[in-house]
């Protein structure tokens, strides 16, 4: 874990460019490729703004800016050199660092644009202008390293969610405190009340309410008890826990986390690559233009050198496309951490792009739109009342690891049924259980095995059709050769499948269940959904569907969390892993929704539109202050300083508007008419 949390640093800010790499940024020029436009130097991510060396920089730059500024007042004949001296203070560094990129084969960086600008504003006499022009510079650089360093931190606040330390209960049951990222899979750990919890696992005794906003946001805590999972750093409410540790450090909620969004910066949007295209021609553009500006009207037309060189000098300030090379990655590494923090895990800018352009989306059934388990629907007393009908199923089945067995049993602790003991417990293979309980004989099995020992009635016929017409399985109860009553179980739908499934046809997305169950239990989950059903499919055949929409035109989303969804998840525009599922799932998929809420693809989905509107916004404010500092320069209205000031307030701009992603809803909440405004 600590090396993941090491690792984080700059590389989950986003996309290549924001914090690690933006747009050419590097942290060590001979070393890393020095890219294409913006070289920054980088301070260690624990610092606050104003230790960092930018921070040094700008305060130096602006407290030479007014000395010179004094000392020209005081003494005008050294206005000028005290200018120039104010100047170099801060262009220095930036003139390094412009050479730095140059020699790596980037020699139309922002940094040198910005030193060609200042020195010949030096040579035309502009000294006064040209210190302030880097004193400014600085300034947006200070202040866009801070606004970025917000998404940096967004993700790396999850890192310390996770206690340092943790209570291993030893094989005598003595408990000792031991370094959390210790904890091997397998280990029994004790979470006290109020406890975060140290690493993922599964409860192995207590019953305790969990708070899990810090990783999910939900507000309200979940009551868990026996066998039900834990997150690392959430936290135990009221009760003492004993726990069995599911996954070392490495491999916990939170690494994950972290892996998957520094993974994701390997992958970039289509709109991403486009913008750094367009900015490789874009700013040896400028410098062309600026050039011909220079020369062309005191050539051709007898302007004056001083004011033409003037003007191509601002227009070079103007052309930086810091603003435009970072408003792609600004808002993708907002966006990617926002998500992250709620579980929503997405493998880079290209995943984030495309899923909001998706027009279905294809569900797996079970442990995807259902819980994975059955659960007990109806319980019907035919001789019996459905209390003892319950009584009885559940003292056969105790001890039982069966699903239907559990399912049984869950109920029977939910109702506090006390179990009276059996003798002569038998299982007969296929068919049910035998065993003598409180003096009577009872037999617990499916409709044809009770058949053979008892004989139903037409109604106790038509009920159980009825039953298995909804998808639910029927176990039936004969004590002493007599039909005592039912019991019903179903593979149930998530708690918020159904409004899940609304969000997105709310937003324009076409829902469909692809599944390998029969087809009327298949047909009775999807009537209650409201989704559209493909049942008895084999993997191959989920695969198929998946293509058979994109031939139509469809851009489709596989949901699901099983090996059989694999190939299906590969094939489609986008492959979603529930987060409960396998490794394999979660692997082959693009995104993953990390704690199994069917409403959180509708939140991915809502995620990318959201992005894809910001991005926008920022290419706009980008190009379009740009082009009317641009006209306005020519025609001799600005200068130098509105020039920085354009560059420099654009880029901030873009910067702070994508780091209004980071609002993120929290997961869940979300409603229909959200959506549908998208």
């Amino acid at each position: 874990m600590s090396s993941q949390i090491a690792a984080v640093g700059y590389a989950v800010t986003g996309s290549e460019e924001v914090g690690a790499k933006h747009a050419g940024h590097e942290v060590s020029a001979p070393e890393e490729d020095t890219g294409r436009f913006h070289v920054h130097d980088h301070s260690p991510t624990n610092k606050s703004w104003w230790q960092t060396s930018k921070a040094d920089l700008t305060i130096a730059s602006g407290t030479a800016l007014a000395v010179a500024f004094a000392l020209g007042k005081a003494i005008p004949a050294t206005e000028q050199w005290a200018f120039l001296l104010a100047m170099m203070v801060g262009l220095v560094p930036i003139g390094k660092r412009a050479i730095s990129a140059a020699i790596a084969g980037t020699p139309f960086s922002i940094e040198m644009l910005m030193t060609i600008a200042a020195v010949g504003a030096v040579f035309i006499g502009a000294t006064e202008e040209a210190a302030t022009v880097v004193f400014l510079f600085l300034i947006g650089e200070m202040l866009e390293g801070v606004a970025a360093s917000r998404a940096r931190a967004s993700i790396q606040d999850l890192t310390k969610l996770v206690p340092k330390t943790a209570r291993l209960e030893d094989d005598d049951g003595q408990v000792r405190e031991v370094e959390a990222d210790t904890l091997s899979v397998g280990a029994m750990i004790q979470v006290r009340p109020g406890d975060r919890i140290p690493a993922d696992g599964v409860i192995v005794s207590g019953e305790s309410a969990i708070d899990e906003a810090p990783v999910t946001g939900e507000s309200t805590p979940i009551r868990k008890g026996t066998d039900a999972m834990l997150f690392a750093g959430t936290v135990n409410g009221d009760g003492l826990l004993r726990v069995r540790v599911t996954a070392a450090a490495a491999d916990n909620t939170i690494a994950r986390v972290v892996r998957l969004v520094e993974e994701a910066q390997e992958s970039k949007a289509p709109t991403e690559r486009f913008i750094d295209r367009f900015s490789r021609y874009y700013t040896p553009g400028v410098v062309a233009v600026a050039a011909l500006v220079a020369i062309v009207p005191p050539l051709l037309f007898g302007g004056a050198w001083n004011g033409w060189i003037y003007k191509a000098l601002a227009i070079l300030l103007i052309g930086c496309p810091c603003a435009l090379v970072i408003s792609v990655p600004a808002a993708i590494a907002a966006s990617l951490s926002a998500g992250a923090r709620r579980g929503l895990l997405l493998k880079g800018g290209a995943v984030l792009e495309q899923i909001g352009k998706v027009t279905v989306a294809c569900f797996d059934k079970t442990g995807t739109l259902t819980a994975g388990k059955p659960q007990v629907t109806d319980i019907i007393g035919f001789a019996r009342s459905e209390a003892d009908v319950l009584r009885f199923a559940a003292a056969l089945e105790s001890g039982s690891s069966h699903p239907l067995a559990t399912a049984i049993l869950a109920k029977a602790a939910e109702q506090n049924v006390w179990l009276p003991a059996t003798s002569g417990s038998n299982a007969i293979g296929g068919k049910g259980i035998r065993a003598s309980v409180e003096g009577a004989e009872v037999f617990l099995g499916s409709p044809k095995a009770v058949a053979e020992i008892c004989t139903l009635t037409n109604e106790q016929d038509n009920k159980i059709a009825a039953l298995n017409d909804e998808g639910k399985t029927v176990s039936l109860v004969a004590v002493d050769g007599q039909i005592a009553g039912a019991i019903a179980m179903r593979d149930e739908p998530r708690p918020d499948a159904k409004s899940g499934l609304k969000l997105l046809t709310d937003a324009g997305i076409r829902t469909v269940m692809l599944t390998g169950d029969n087809r009327r239990t298949a047909d009775a989950i999807g009537k209650q959904l409201g989704i559209e059903v493909e049942a008895e499919l084999l993997p191959e055949d989920k695969q198929r569907m998946v293509g058979n929409f994109q031939k139509a035109g469809w851009s489709v989303a596989k949901i699901g969390d099983g090996i059989n969804d694999a190939p299906a998840l590969a094939a489609a525009d986008v492959g979603i892993a529930m987060g409960g599922g396998t490794d394999v799932a979660l692997e082959t998929a693009d995104a993953a929704v990390l704690h199994g809420r069917v409403a959180d693809v509708a939140a991915m989905v809502d995620l990318s539109k959201r992005t894809m509107v910001n991005i926008r916004q920022n290419i706009f404010v980008a190009l379009g202050l740009k082009a009317v500092f641009l006209i306005t320069t020519v025609v001799g209205l600005t200068g130098l300083w509105p020039a920085i000031l354009a560059d420099t307030g654009a880029t901030v701009l873009v910067t702070m508007n994508a780091l209004r992603l980071l609002r993120l809803p929290a997961t869940g909440s979300l409603e229909p008419k959200v959506a549908r405004k998208l």
